[in-house]
């Protein structure tokens, strides 16, 4: 859930700025965006009706520590609430909690407490991506809503990781689950959820049980490393199971109960995800817009990675295939997209157990001491093990980068030998400009050869671009008035050649622009616009994102 552009104010120790959170919440109005500069914040704080988006400053880690309070660090009822960087921390409550509140929760770390460290109920809508959760009795629980959790991680918790009730129909997909003192996944009292190419591993029960008339769908997903059956479920129950690789638990792997009716495809215990999961990401690779010599290299490695296994099988020799890959090339040209895929992929081939993404950048391997780097790194690929550690801008660690390029070549040094200890345990995928990225590969003697492959990222058409920002305008629901192309097309003509041009990006940021534009010209017209208004882009708002 995007939120109305509007006023954004400032929250840190900077001259001008809201010294609390709470201080700025008092003044913002609906639809406004608080950027919090880095820093800890301890507060908890409730919201009610209100519609607000709280994001940490470019590169800012920015804590909001509730330790020490009995209230939820964010209670919110009705409105929406966006939070966007920021890492919660509980005390004897929930980190998040919400209801009827449409909820957006991107790349936050999330450190429960009491209860659920993210509770929501109600119906306004969902979205948990690329976050952290951990610590507490429950890792999220959901009841009554829909929504989207996706790429996230919960982990480390007492009871249960993920509870599913009270007819919710949630999509869980791609998502780690793991460490959890009870159950992996619980869903009951009518909960409905979709759950795909998820794993469940180390839980103290089963690693899905589903009672009280539970009907989830699972897909693809791995459940392994559990105490008690890996998937169960009770009398009354029905849903499906579909292509699951269950492992290494409790007899039986998928437990049905007399009365259930749920239904369990073939191979689903023991097995594997067969060739249904690769045809369906390789779709999706396929319908990205453009990178046509992109697709084209990734259908190679997919095709030596699957023949090599049918050689395995046949008891053959196999030659080694590093999985470690360099993405070159500017910003906003799918890389960071195509990792993801990537990694589920390799997941889909039996190359790698997880295919969970962990995106990092120079940040969060470059510590502030000799010796300090090495563990941070070392910490980072170890919590990526099964999966695609995707290294950022990765030239900023060489010494040519600038200051503090000493501890950049420690993480280097310490990338290269666990490349290759652990060559089959992650994919290191390391990304950024061609030029640097070949500075980046001189660095160390051994790291050029621990890459399999080097992928060139070519810079979008302006008629790829338009593309996709048509597919912006369609996922908001919104319709673009076709006399605007040649604006569009123009802009992307004349970004294309200038230095800092960011592809994607750039078509993101217009696409928000012409948003903004629309909300400015409805609010002049002196009533509630029509449905049809409210959807409608037209070539003034275009004209009013490009002049920006």
């Amino acid at each position: 859930m995007d939120h109305v552009s509007g006023r954004t104010l400032v929250v840190g120790e900077r001259p001008g700025a809201y010294p609390t959170i709470g201080d700025a919440l008092t003044d913002a109005p609906d639809g406004a965006v608080i950027t919090l500069d880095g820093g800890t914040y301890r507060e908890v704080l409730e919201l009610s009706a209100r519609r607000v988006t709280l994001a940490a400053a470019d590169g800012a880690k920015v804590l909001v520590d509730g330790r020490g309070a009995d209230r939820p660090v964010f209670a919110a009822r009705g409105g929406s609430l966006a939070l966007h960087g920021i890492e919660l921390r509980a005390g004897d409550a929930a980190a998040i909690a919400v209801e009827d509140v449409a909820l957006t929760v991107r790349g936050c770390v999330v450190v429960g407490g009491r209860g659920p460290a993210i509770g929501i109920r109600g119906a306004a809508g969902f979205e948990v991506t690329g976050c952290v959760v951990t610590g507490g009795e429950q890792g999220i629980a959901v009841e009554g809503a829909s929504g989207r959790l996706e790429d996230t991680t919960v982990e480390d918790v007492t009871g249960d990781g993920i509870v599913v009730g009270m007819a919710a129909d949630p999509v869980i997909r791609n998502c780690v689950i793991t460490g959890c003192g009870l159950r992996g996944v619980y869903v009951y009292q009518y909960g409905r959820p979709v759950i795909e190419r998820c794993e469940i591993t180390r839980t103290g029960h089963e690693g899905v049980a589903v009672a009280h008339h539970g009907l989830p769908e699972l897909r693809h997903c791995t459940v392994r490393d559990t105490r008690g059956p890996g998937i169960a479920f009770a009398a009354g129950c029905g849903g499906g199971v579909v292509g699951c690789l269950v492992e290494n638990t409790a007899e039986p792997g998928v437990a049905i109960a007399e009365g259930a009716t749920t239904t369990v495809s073939e191979g689903t215990e023991p097995g594997g995800h067969g060739d249904q999961e690769l045809d369906e990401l390789l779709a999706e690779l396929d319908a990205m817009i453009g990178l046509p010599e992109v697709k084209a290299e990734v259908r190679a490695l997919v095709d030596e990675l699957q023949v090599n296994e049918w050689r395995r099988r046949a008891g053959l020799p196999v030659g080694g295939a590093a999985h470690h890959l360099i993405f070159a090339g500017a910003p906003g040209t799918g890389k960071t997209t195509v990792a993801r895929i990537y990694g589920r992929l390799l997941k889909a081939l039996g190359v790698l157990p997880r295919g969970q993404f962990r995106e990092v950048s120079r940040r969060d391997l470059v510590g502030q001491y000799i010796g300090h780097t090495a563990e941070k790194t070392s910490v980072v690929f170890e919590e990526s093990r099964g999966g695609v550690l995707f290294i950022d801008e990765a030239y900023t660690l060489s010494r040519s980068a600038g200051s503090g390029g000493d501890f950049g070549q420690e993480a280097i040094d310490t990338l290269v030998k666990l490349m290759e200890d652990q060559r089959d345990e992650v994919a290191v995928i390391a990304a950024g400009y061609t030029a640097e990225m070949a500075d980046f590969l001189s660095a160390n003697p051994g790291l050029a050869s621990r890459f399999g492959k080097t992928i060139e990222f070519a810079n979008y058409r302006p008629d790829e671009l338009l593309g996709i920002v048509d597919r912006m305008v369609a996922a908001g629901d919104y319709e673009l008035d076709r006399a605007a192309d040649p604006v569009l097309t123009g802009f992307f003509e004349r970004a294309a050649v200038e230095e800092n041009f960011g592809n994607a990006r750039d078509a993101r940021r217009l696409f928000e622009g012409m948003r903004k534009a629309q909300s400015q010209r409805l609010r002049l017209l002196g009533r509630v616009p029509t449905v049809a208004e409210l959807r409608a882009l037209v070539v003034d708002d275009v004209v009013a994102a490009v002049a920006r």
